[in-house]
């Protein structure tokens, strides 16, 4: 039996939840006792009652739920107040986006905790299982509040992206041709706009032509291509992603100056750090600021935005590796699946993930050797 706990979330305006009640129920079923932060379903409609009823024990605070259960399961990247609480007992297993954080990175090895993060959990295919849900939401919102912010009273260019009658479409440009800028670009493509994904793979560009039926104009990503689709676009979405790592600078703040007056930057990939120089983390309740006229959205937890959609992709995703965990217990659950264990982070005080060791200069240890002192 393992003692599983999830939390309230407490990021800005973040409404989803670890555990759904589906899933509670599923573990209870196993035989685990679970514990769930009092008021954690309330973003996506579930009161504690529900919880009560699948089996659930309710803990009043973050704190009791920290000293009842062994793993812990989240959404978002653990607050400090939260990363205090962490000990050598506990099995943390969230999204870390630890690349660019390294204040969080610093706080999880001194825990002794062992931290995974869904953002690197691997699969057959080499496909990110746990970070693909949410890339298919955010990718689709981010285009819906983009048009959003096109409109004229909130200071964008005051165009309709798929045009009028007589009226020629605006540019739609996508940043990124994975998960996050093909969904993306079906929802623009689907706006009616002109739509360009520039990715740096010839097969990838050539597998989105197929899948658009040649509606998006797919170009290699260079330089000059980015320069000149970025300056003439009404909407950019940086959909950039390096497992694990920070995102690269692709928009300068030089390129920046050279677009339209009003024009919406998205950028998703905000939680590696963001794919244009200009970004900075921002809130479902302030999303925007502005850099020379271009309007620039950095939303850290777009998914948020739509919690019960969210939650429940997420649970789909996340439900197999958490009873994995917990029916085998951390290290056999680790040992036994190497695609879990590219998620491994932070083990023990040794920070296991190669490229958040490059990106923030600090040591870096195998997961299976730091494994093999759990």
């Amino acid at each position: 039996m393992t003692r599983i706990g999830t939390l309230t979330e407490t990021k800005a305006q973040e409404y989803r939840v670890g555990l759904t009640p589906d899933s509670v129920k599923n573990l209870v079923a196993d035989g685990h006792q679970v514990w769930v932060q009092a008021g954690a379903g309330e973003g996506i409609g579930m009161a504690d009652s529900h919880y009560e009823k699948v089996g659930a024990r309710i803990s009043p605070d973050a704190q009791t739920l920290f000293n009842a259960v062994e793993l812990i399961v989240k959404v978002k990247e653990p607050n400090a107040k939260e990363r205090a609480l962490l000990k050598s007992e506990h099995t943390l297993f969230t999204y870390l986006h630890l690349a660019s954080d390294p204040e969080q990175t610093r706080d999880l090895i001194s825990s002794n905790a062992v931290c995974i993060a869904y953002e690197t959990v691997t699969d057959a295919a080499g496909t990110l299982p746990l970070l693909t849900p949410m890339s298919e939401i955010a990718g689709r919102v981010a285009v819906q509040e983009a048009v959003t912010h096109l409109n004229k009273h909130n200071g964008g260019l005051g165009v309709l992206i798929g045009g009028a009658s007589g009226v020629e479409a605006e540019s739609v440009v996508i940043i990124g041709g994975g998960v996050v800028g093909s969904n993306a670009a079906r929802i623009a493509l689907g706006l009616g706009a002109n739509v360009t994904i520039l990715d740096r793979s010839v097969p990838r560009l050539a597998e989105l032509d197929r899948q658009f039926r040649g509606r998006a104009n797919c170009i290699l990503s260079t330089p000059e291509s980015v320069e000149y689709y970025v300056s003439k676009a009404a909407m950019v979405i940086g959909a950039v992603l390096i497992p694990g790592g920070k995102a690269v600078k692709i928009i300068s703040s030089d390129l920046v100056k050279k677009m339209r007056p009003g024009a919406v930057i998205a950028d998703v990939a905000i939680d590696q750090g963001g794919c244009c120089e200009n970004s900075r983390p921002t809130t479902h309740s302030e999303p925007t600021f502005v850099v020379d006229g271009v309007i620039h959205y950095c939303v850290a937890n777009i998914p948020g935005a739509v919690p019960r959609t969210s939650s429940q992709a997420l649970n789909n995703a996340t439900l197999r590796y958490v009873r994995e965990l917990a029916n085998k217990g951390t290290r056999e659950a680790l040992t036994e699946n190497k695609h879990l264990l590219n998620g491994l982070n932070v083990c023990r005080g040794k920070l296991t993930e190669p490229h958040v060791a490059a990106d923030l200069g600090l040591e870096y240890v195998p997961a299976e050797q730091a494994l093999a002192e759990i």
